[in-house]
């Protein structure tokens, strides 16, 4: 028996961001501000979510086409800044998990 071959499709980077008493809304707003720069750096998918169970946490899942240009992202001049004018609104909490995408059931 042959062993299979696991090729990685993409990078996922799940997360929770606690925000600032207060600061939830705004947070929000800032994160799922329009950003055709991350697109370019290789971001194919970046969801934003909010739960009644959980009132100062922002959950983020993002998708990149690898490792290193999720890497190469946060160097970027407007990435940076992003940072920089979301750091007022944290509260230093973070949580979440990344991981190689292996396959899916919903392509092939």
């Amino acid at each position: 028996m042959a062993a299979a071959t696991v090729t990685t499709m993409t990078f996922a980077n799940v997360g929770t961001l606690g925000a600032a008493p207060g600061k939830r809304d705004e947070l929000v707003a800032h994160l799922t501000a329009r950003s055709d720069e991350l697109a370019d750096a290789g971001c194919l998918l970046y969801e934003v979510g909010i739960s009644d169970e959980q009132p100062d946490t922002v959950f983020v899942v993002e998708l990149w086409t690898s490792a290193a240009a999720h890497r190469a992202s946060l160097e970027l001049p407007g990435v940076q800044a992003s940072i920089a004018a979301a750091r007022p609104l944290l509260s230093g909490e973070f949580g979440g998990f990344r991981f190689d995408v292996v396959g899916s059931p919903l392509r092939d």
